[in-house]
């Protein structure tokens, strides 16, 4: 029970496999546990009681930690002095930096290796102390939790499901091997005929146990799959994907659990125009009203990180420590959203300086400069605040320092899968470029409708490594792509980056107020140029695809004629043309603007699915029918090349020569294989110990009585001809049998009920029956073979070997 509690330790420690990059971790806490258990074993064989247990794996921990994290002051070069636990209080307090540091996955950082060795290790402990000295293997599942916790706290998308299932089957082995050792403690095991059972033959009631572990797994993650409420599941998401889908957001989990690339594709998308807010602003050139970022990149592309804030009644003024280069300008905003935005974000412009409207439900974070809250949706919301922007020159902007390498957001901004594509064409691209604002500029310049770019929204809209490289070869997509692109680069130049989402500015007016719909949605790219400039946002989506969409002099729009910048700084939200028809959107002859054109309408994809799901089901439905209709027709034309007389019903041929007998008899066994089936086919009683004659004289008095149209000649005539082709040296023969089985199906069809026949029709119980008992042979043989090599590999057991009671 020691080595179960041990494995099963190692396997609840699965989940961190999804937080580090390498496999350090598990190398280490294998050398850790695998101690802990030997240990554990010393003392238990030494009688020491359950507390003398403890200390000995306590002490053996100690010492583990020891020699994976050495201070180089240990005695002996193994034993802990205070030297090495200062070394181990160091190893703590700089974890916590790390995981405030790095974003998964991580690297393999002595402080956060201490930490797993430390946890996975307590929790053997705690596990072989519930499991062994106490007898209380459920109690195990407690720390064993805590190790599946850890993961599931840190991502804000669902974890795996697959290191799930290794942990809950070490769980469950943990508590079937009890029972079994359990059992085995009162003597020898009987099994259900009443013999002895060797106490290493199979155990009938682990056989159990692991057959109830695994339908409990399967059902532990099928199920939250299907139900709705417990995640998102299929059921959820076919519910979210009913209606019109109007809906920004579905007001439900915490923010940086949105998936904010599948909404923004979802919304560019539709087809009709949905207002999701009303904005009235003091700014006469406001920059894109922003709602949230994604600066979490793995593997599988960009995230959200759950924001986390600071109350609105805290927020700062950045004009308190003024930048060189940097000048602000103060202005206010009303925003009333619609009942179509759902997010739990709360839209503003620049820094937020100060809110009305919003209670303390709603907080500020400012890292990610967004205003959210954990409770409550912006649903409906209607709120002013004051804010701050902040202008930048580009002169200003090319002077700004290098970002400090030891700074977090170089440390947690520029993390980024290697991909070898992208990182040819970045450094292809800053070659020779000395400052952060020409490399930026270089790699913004590269989205230029010269290098071949367009704005297409029917594209895919992944956002990683492999669908930015899709992206840079067929270079179409929209603004979620050439956000995320950017920002992927910009990264792999080693420049702190992220993906900002919010609107751009509405091309339509209700007075005052600006009216945002889906089709203003946008994303663009913020850089980050050290702590006096902050995050300055640069836009590389084509101006032609994205209704009000703005760029700033310092990143002007790289497929048009530049104007030479004024002296006065420009804003960051400044109109980036002088021309205001290049604009996009359309004027009416009075100069009124319309409503933007939106995307293309698409030929809506439900009837093709619906078409293919009808057609799998008829043919899954239409199976069986077939199935029986092609078994009819092969037996017709077995029965018809038999054939070499005429023959009535009642009448017969006697064929001499051994090739046609062969051939009467398969075409007598074929008419009445068809006779049984069509039996099964109509619930007609079949005992199989009767003989031919009997079966026919019995269908004809009990099942065919009165019949006029043939099928008692008919019956009575396959069951001479089976009886013959059984027992008799001279067969039967002539196409008459085909038309006796015609007949006799005739007869039983005008006899049965409605029902029947359909059945009859539609799923024949012959097939249905046939095919049932093909899966129950093929199940049994599976079983059989599996414990025949099962019983097979027992034999090898070391166990066995040891004791020298192999058979």
């Amino acid at each position: 029970m020691g080595l179960v509690a041990a494995v099963a330790t190692l396997m609840a420690a699965a989940p961190l496999s999804t937080i580090f990059e390498q496999w350090t971790w598990l190398i280490q806490c294998t050398i850790a546990v695998a101690l802990i258990a030997g240990a554990a074993t010393l003392a238990r064989t030494a009688r020491a009681p359950v507390w003398a247990q403890f200390i000995a794996m306590a002490v053996t921990l100690l010492l583990a930690l020891t020699w994976l994290f050495p201070s180089g002051q240990e005695i002996l070069g193994i034993l802990p002095w205070t030297g090495t636990l200062e070394h181990f209080g160091a190893l703590l307090a700089q974890s916590g930096e790390d995981m405030r540091t790095f974003a998964v996955l991580v690297p393999d950082s002595d402080p956060l290796l201490f930490v797993t060795v430390l946890g996975i290790g307590s929790v053997a402990v705690i596990v072989d102390l519930a499991v062994v000295g106490l007898r209380r293997p459920a109690l195990a599942g407690l720390p064993m939790l805590a190790i599946y916790s850890v993961p599931v706290a840190v991502y804000a998308d669902s974890v795996s499901f697959l290191p799930f299932v290794v942990g809950a089957m070490g769980f469950l082995w943990l508590l079937v091997a009890d029972k079994v050792d359990g059992v085995r403690r009162f003597g020898r095991r009987f099994t259900g005929d009443g013999r002895d059972v060797d106490v290493w033959e199979p155990s009938p009631l682990a056989a159990a146990g692991r057959r109830l572990a695994v339908v409990g797994v399967i059902l532990a993650v099928a199920l939250p799959v299907a139900i709705p409420g417990m995640t998102s599941g299929l059921l959820s998401r076919f519910n979210n994907g009913s209606g019109d889908g109007a809906g920004l957001g579905d007001g439900s989990g915490r923010p940086g659990r949105i998936n904010l690339f599948a909404a923004l594709q979802g919304q560019l998308r539709q087809n009709k125009v949905i207002t999701f807010a009303r904005v009235t602003t003091t700014d006469p050139d406001p920059f894109y009203l922003r709602f949230a970022v994604a600066d979490d990149v793995t593997s599988e592309g960009f995230r959200s990180r759950s924001p986390q804030g600071r109350s609105l009644r805290q927020l700062e003024d950045p004009r308190a420590a003024p930048r060189a280069g940097v000048s602000y300008e103060q202005y206010s905003a009303q925003v009333e959203m619609s009942t179509d935005y759902q997010m739990q974000f709360a839209p503003v412009y620049g820094v937020p300086i100060g809110t009305e409207g919003l209670d303390n439900q709603w907080l500020y974070d400012t890292n990610q400069q967004v205003i959210f809250s954990n409770r409550a949706t912006a649903r409906d919301k209607d709120y002013r605040f004051d804010f701050v922007r902040a202008n930048f020159t580009e002169d200003a902007l090319r002077a700004a320092d290098a970002p400090d390498p030891d700074s977090l957001e170089v440390k947690r901004f520029t993390q980024v899968p290697q991909v070898q594509q992208v990182r040819t064409k970045v450094n292809e691209l800053i070659v020779g470029k000395t400052n952060t604002y020409d490399r930026v500029m270089a790699i913004y310049r590269y989205f230029s409708s010269a290098n071949g770019f367009r704005y297409e929204l029917q594209t895919e809209g992944g956002t990683s490594g492999e669908d930015i490289v899709n992206f840079l070869t067929n270079k179409k997509g929209y603004c979620q792509q050439y956000a995320a692109t950017m920002a992927w680069m910009v990264r792999q130049a080693g420049i702190p980056a992220r993906v900002a989402f919010g609107f751009t500015n509405g091309t339509s007016r209700d007075g005052d107020a600006m009216v945002l719909t889906n089709y203003n949605l946008h994303a663009w790219t913020e850089v980050y140029f050290g702590p006096e400039y902050g995050w300055v946002p640069f836009d590389a989506t084509p101006r032609t695809g994205v209704p009000g969409a703005l760029r700033p002099d310092y990143a002007p729009d790289p497929d048009q004629v530049r104007v030479t910048p004024s002296a006065t700084p420009s804003s960051a939200a400044g109109a980036g043309s002088d021309d205001p028809s290049d604009l996009p959107g359309k004027e009416d002859p009075g100069g009124n603007e319309a409503l933007p054109s939106g995307p293309a309408p698409t030929m809506p994809m439900w009837p093709f699915y619906t078409g293919a799901g009808v057609l799998l089901a008829l043919i899954f439905l239409g199976a069986p029918a077939f199935r029986r209709s092609t078994l009819r027709r092969r037996r017709r034309i077995l029965a018809t090349a038999s054939a070499t007389a005429e023959l009535q019903p009642g009448a017969a041929t006697v064929l001499p020569t051994s090739d046609e007998a062969r051939r009467s008899r398969a075409h007598a066994h074929a008419a009445w294989d068809e006779l049984i089936d069509t039996l099964v086919d109509y619930r007609v009683p079949i005992d199989l110990t009767e003989t031919p004659r009997a079966t026919a004289e019995r269908l004809a008095v009990a099942e065919l009585r009165g019949d006029a149209t043939g099928a008692i000649d008919g019956v009575r005539l396959l069951g001479q001809a089976e009886e013959r082709a059984r027992y008799a040296r001279s067969p039967l023969t002539g196409p008459g049998l085909t038309e006796a089985v015609r007949s006799v199906r005739r007869g039983l069809s005008g006899r049965a009920t409605r029902r029947v026949r359909v059945v009859a029709a539609l799923f024949p119980p012959s097939v249905v029956a046939r095919w049932r008992g093909a899966v129950v042979d093929v199940s049994t043989s599976a079983v059989t073979t599996v414990s025949r090599l099962r019983e097979r590999l027992g034999r090898l057991s070391p166990r066995r070997l040891l004791t020298n009671r192999a058979r």
